[in-house]
């Protein structure tokens, strides 16, 4: 077996109890009760783990995932962990994989997230990610004492104001501030503590952070131990905005942004745009890693592969399917339009503008029926659906070709899609060269070979 070259595939999975699919809790390979359930959390990381995944992520939305309770109520997304807690947890029955986590900036303060993440990369050894989201779902307002939803624009505004702050409270202390020595009584030295002082349109925050890095792995000793701020002096910071104001903040504070573009020319598009813009703000583009989403069905023969699909499928209600084309599009209801005619102009959406307008881009360049793109955005013609060889050349053509720096995986069904990617589309990777057969240091960062950040003044 050969080892990937300098350049490294990274592979994120996005862990949502029974499934990615909307229906995937319905599928006779999924476990239906797995949202609630740590020990089956605890066997999905160890599988992920095993197979050299640099990352397992779980997003979040901190209110239910729609008002049409009809629809709503035959879905799984009503209920799940917070995922800090989650994933303190699992970091207790894993080594290597990295944790990474949702977290709004809309509705939380900087504070709480900084000392959260700080937290969590402390208990896990390093391996914290934040993906700083700047909520798209209205209903989380009503839970947070807001009337209605912030404006998209004033959203990733707060949103930059709020990295910033929190980047500044992981910096609290110096790397060599913490001394902890018992001969002369000196816990830190007070020259390397650092008060933000931050006051600015959205937040003001004094600090500093309460929370410094334990050292780990050393016995508590006379002398400097050179380890102050969190393991990874920060959290690897996720994003996932691809809007004008989504690629602003991500190509300033992001480590890693995620893309939900499907085709391979715009990906390539996106990839060098989010690279240049990067670079134009004074950073390394190989420290911006570009992973699309790749929602995956396999099995050894491309037929058992679509069947799997169209089981899915089936399992679908058509409530449900119009429901979620109706999120997408800004939760406009849809329910009185015909379901074979073409997708009526609607306002500019509030949640997520970059989804909506894909919708409509992808609508009148095929020429497609609200029929036609419920079926789409249920991911049943956009999931890559074959053979691993099949999955492999997909995954080698987008990262050869820089559409991507990896890919997190979406997985329709769990454990059963889980377990047929480990164990039949990593091999291939590996046969290929492309991907590792074990992790290269203990850190989140280390897995996707990014630096750690130096101190700001």
């Amino acid at each position: 077996m050969t080892e990937p070259t300098a350049r490294r595939l990274t592979l994120g999975a996005l862990v949502h109890g029974s499934g990615g699919h909307i229906a995937g809790w319905r599928h006779p390979d999924a476990r239906p009760d797995g949202q609630l359930d740590f020990a089956f959390h605890a066997d999905l990381a160890r599988t992920l783990e095993r197979g050299r995944f640099d990352a397992l992520f779980v997003a979040d939305v901190v209110a239910i995932w729609g008002h049409q309770l009809d629809s709503l109520s035959r879905t799984g997304r009503a209920e799940h962990f917070e995922p800090l807690t989650l994933l303190a947890a699992l970091s207790l029955v894993t080594e290597h994989i990295g944790l990474a986590a949702t977290a709004t900036t809309t509705y939380n303060h900087p504070f709480h997230i900084a000392r959260k993440f700080a937290s969590l990369d402390h208990i896990s050894g390093g391996r914290a990610g934040w993906n700083a989201v700047t909520s798209a779902v209205p209903l989380e307002a009503a839970n947070f004492g807001y009337d209605s939803h912030l404006e998209h624009e004033l959203r990733y505004h707060r949103a930059e104001e709020f990295v910033q702050v929190v980047k500044a409270l992981w910096d609290s202390f110096d790397d060599e501030a913490v001394v902890r020595d018992k001969a002369t009584g000196r816990y830190y030295d007070p020259t390397g503590l650092h008060t933000p002082h931050h006051r600015g349109e959205h937040f003001a925050v004094r600090g500093p952070l309460n929370i410094s890095r334990p050292p780990q792995g050393h016995p508590v000793v006379a002398g400097p131990l050179n380890i102050a701020r969190p393991p990874q002096g920060h959290p690897v910071v996720v994003q996932a905005g691809a809007s004008e104001a989504g690629k602003n903040l991500a190509s300033r504070v992001a480590d890693v942004i995620f893309s939900g573009i499907r085709d391979l020319g715009r990906a390539q598009e996106f990839y060098a745009e989010i690279k240049e813009r990067a670079a134009a703000h004074g950073r390394d583009p190989d420290h911006l890693k570009v992973l699309p989403a790749l929602p995956v069905v396999t099995a050894p023969t491309e037929s058992e592969a679509r069947d799997k699909l169209a089981r899915l499928t089936e399992l679908l209600p058509p409530q449900v399917a119009l429901a979620d084309l109706s999120y997408w599009l800004g939760g406009f209801d849809l329910s009185a339009c015909p379901l074979d005619g073409p997708l009526p102009e609607l306002p500019v959406s509030n949640q997520s503008h970059t989804a909506q307008q894909q919708i409509y881009e992808d609508a009148r360049r095929d020429n497609l029926t609200i029929r036609d793109l419920v079926r789409r955005v249920a991911n049943d013609d956009r999931t890559i659906t074959g053979t691993p060889r099949q999955i492999a050349d997909h995954i080698e053509e987008w990262f050869h070709g820089r559409a991507a720096d990896g890919f997190n995986v979406i997985l329709p069904y769990l454990p059963g899609t889980l377990d047929d990617f480990a164990e039949l589309v990593i091999p291939e990777l590996r046969r290929r060269g492309l991907f590792r057969t074990h992790y290269p240091g203990r850190t989140l960062r280390d897995h996707l070979g990014l630096p750690s950040p130096s101190r700001r003044a």
